[in-house]
């Protein structure tokens, strides 16, 4: 039976979705951002003034936290991963997104497909990235739980 989880502690999903959906041996994860608990986004700072600064590298961190945080939930881990598709706002940003998602992924990784989107669902967005893994059977969620 498929699993749908909503993950206690992390930021509600605005819409009516799950966070991750288990089917068979599949992981599917939902897009995800660097959104927190509290709305509040990690790499946006505004000041007195008003004015942004928005850090790619702290956002690309914080929704690869995201994601491991819900692959364990299922229990999964960023190893498991097979797929990422990845959303940037500006593709201005490719070399400081590439060079935090290198900390986490080699050329042993998932595959990895990047695209330019106009916006996300706020203006601070930088990068939502979704995800496919692979849930070795010994390892899938005990039904009913």
């Amino acid at each position: 039976m498929p699993e749908s989880l909503v993950v206690a502690g992390k930021a509600t999903p605005r819409g009516r979705f799950p966070h991750v959906k288990v089917v068979g041996e599949l992981v599917f994860v939902s897009g995800t951002s660097s959104r927190l608990p509290d709305n509040s986004i990690v790499g946006a700072e505004a000041d007195e003034m008003g004015a942004t600064r928005l850090d790619i590298r702290q956002q690309t961190r914080a929704v690869i936290e995201n994601i491991r945080d819900v692959l364990a939930a299922v229990g999964a881990d960023l190893s498991d991963l097979a797929q990422v598709t990845c959303y940037l706002v500006n593709m201005n940003d490719f070399a400081g997104y590439n060079e935090v998602y290198a900390e986490y992924f080699d050329e042993h990784g998932p595959t990895r497909t990047t695209v330019a989107v106009h916006q996300l669902p706020h203006p601070h967005l930088l990068i939502e990235i979704q995800a496919v893994a692979h849930l070795s059977r010994d390892r899938r969620p005990e039904e009913g739980r």
